[in-house]
């Protein structure tokens, strides 16, 4: 085998090594100690949204709000 095959296979174990190995040592870390999940998940800042103030109305409601104006510009 030529120096740049040899090179290339250790970096190709080397890459699936750490393919495996970052997996399971996150698995160990948080799965053994439910705080460390905790504090990681604490640090970020996720999305929060706002609580609905009022509901749309149903669909029939708009319609018939539609009509009534449609009525009102003709008058």
């Amino acid at each position: 085998m030529s120096s740049v095959g040899t090179s290339k296979g250790v970096l190709e174990i080397c890459k699936f090594g750490v393919y495996v190995a970052v997996p399971i040592a996150l698995m160990y870390i948080f799965a053994n100690n439910s705080e460390n999940l905790n504090k990681f998940m604490g640090k970020r800042s996720y999305v929060v949204y706002p609580k609905e103030f009022l509901t749309p109305p149903p669909p029939e409601e708009l319609r018939g709000m539609a009509r009534a104006q449609k009525n009102n510009l003709r008058e």
